[in-house]
């Protein structure tokens, strides 16, 4: 397939969604963590991450977080960022995955997921369109439908929010607001 037809092949896999799944180490952030003396952990967020996810979520596109680690940090941001769909500590990802299908009436194949390491495979290839952020595990973008241009933790995210927009009709709207 042409890098043309890839692309629309994309565009009409999101112009379906109705749910957008993230991955958090390596997708909301670039993967660092931070921890001081006392064992406390610090992770950074991209503010046009969140303001992406945002945005998708008044457009109608409900956003989930599934991680393999727990942290407070990560509570706190989605809570900050009005997420409901909110799963930490889940290194076998299908239980959280198969909770969130069921719990949303959603069904895989309106759903995207965006991971970076093979933790997120299982999932990858139970939905409607995978995305792997552009510095993932080699594997993994080789099961993408999808590479962002941009690594975890700096753009991604938002880029992806971006496209789904597009894809379904909305991003002009979306911008269009900012202009008057």
């Amino acid at each position: 397939m042409t890098e043309t037809g890839q692309m629309q092949a994309v565009l009409e896999k999101a112009k379906k969604l109705k749910l957008l799944i993230l991955d958090v180490d390596g997708v909301l952030t670039d993967g660092k963590l931070f921890f001081d003396n006392e064992g406390n952990e610090y992770k950074a967020f991209h503010s046009r991450d969140g303001h992406g996810i945002k945005l998708l979520r008044q457009t109608g596109v409900e956003v989930a977080v599934i991680s393999g680690r727990k942290s407070n940090s990560v509570a706190l941001r989605m809570k900050n960022l009005g997420i409901e769909y909110v799963y930490q500590g889940h290194e076998n990802k299908i239980a959280a995955f198969n909770e969130i299908i069921e719990k949303s009436g959603i069904m895989p194949d309106q759903a995207a997921h965006v991971g970076d390491d093979l933790l997120d495979l299982p999932i990858m290839t139970r939905v409607g369109l995978a995305i792997a952020v552009d510095d993932a595990n080699f594997v993994v973008k080789q099961h993408a439908d999808w590479c962002t241009t941009l690594p975890g933790g700096h753009g991604a995210v938002r880029e992806v929010c971006d496209l789904i927009m597009q894809a379904q009709g909305r991003f002009e709207d979306v911008v269009n607001a900012y202009l008057k």
